[in-house]
């Protein structure tokens, strides 16, 4: 055998070593690159077997009526309710690698909660980080729906998807400006935190415009603890509430029980009967979902309808 055979011979086996070992090649052969929050994917067109750590990517699927076949162990909202008997693949923070390589996916979708575990996941299959930004949040819910589009050949659908949440946040920002300003507060058990604009539930008032009753929050993904004497000093028109414990599946002091006190009761909020009790699990779990942010936006308009009788 000659020197160039042999090189050649060499460089065919190193090809098809990086083939196994590198990019996978799919039996149907049609695969799509898509950029994400870790870098960019080669992911197989219309991928047959979807794990998701992230709840909002499973409201997103359903809506473009695509299947998953796994999900983390977590008390899914109601929204979500249908995929309770799915296979479960570990927490929202800790995979479970056995279960995973047991059911060979073709795509495995993480978020925030579970994004450390992006190299470890990559060496099992394609992974995808969809982690929302809060101070990019619309954008980058916008690029998730799109990605979800463009890897299951649905980009028309994705992108009235998209316009259709575009109209609805149109009209929710027009209500929103007649109607005073807001605080939001998430409970957990007996401690309350609040979170302006930027910060984790800052779509409130970047993205369905709601006039802070205090700019002076600091952003941040946990929130600047609070108490009742802040929330009577701040006297919001609006008190928007997370109850955390619903939100997770865990009993507690419910946020209803808590904010009843004569602090409170001193509010405008309180005495124009102006206290959102919000959709806990969407706000907390699923806040970047299609679904999700429909239901969401629809809560509180209607709520603004009544009041501006709009």
């Amino acid at each position: 055998m000659s020197l160039r055979s042999i090189v050649s011979t060499f460089c065919g086996l190193l090809l098809v070593a990086f083939s196994v070992a590198g990019a996978p090649a799919y039996a149907d052969g049609a695969v799509v690159t898509v950029a994400h929050a870790q870098g960019e994917t080669d992911v197989p067109l219309k991928p047959r077997t979807v794990l998701t750590f992230d709840l909002s990517a499973l409201d997103t699927l359903n809506v473009l009526e695509e299947p998953v076949e796994g999900i983390p162990e977590i008390a899914l909202p109601e929204i979500l309710a249908q995929f309770g008997e799915l296979p479960k693949i570990g927490s929202m923070f800790e995979p479970d690698f056995e279960a995973i390589n047991a059911m060979e996916p073709d795509l495995i979708i993480i978020s925030g909660r579970a994004a450390p575990k992006f190299a470890e996941l990559s060496a099992m299959a394609p992974t995808i980080d969809l982690t929302v930004r809060q101070d990019h949040f619309l954008a980058d819910v916008f690029r998730n729906i799109r990605v979800l589009g463009a890897i299951f050949d649905k980009p028309e659908k994705a992108t009235a998807e998209i316009e259709g949440l575009k109209e609805s946040m149109a009209s929710l920002q027009a209500l929103s400006a007649k109607v005073g300003n807001g605080l939001l507060i998430m409970t957990n058990g007996a401690r309350m935190s609040t979170y302006g604009p930027n910060s984790r539930f800052g779509i409130l008032f970047n993205e369905f415009g709601v006039v802070p009753a205090d700019e002076n929050i600091k952003a941040g993904n946990h929130g600047q603890p609070v108490s009742f004497e802040y929330i009577l000093e701040t006297d919001p028109d609006w008190l928007f509430v997370i109850d955390r414990d619903s939100a997770i599946g865990q009993s507690g002091a419910a946020a209803e029980a808590l904010l009843d006190n004569d602090l409170i009761h001193q509010t405008n909020a309180w005495k124009k009967d102006q206290i959102v009790y919000l959709d806990s699990a969407s706000w907390y779990l699923v806040n970047a979902g299609i679904e999700s942010l429909h239901r969401n936006i629809k809560q509180l308009a209607q709520r603004f309808v009544a009041v501006s009788g709009s």
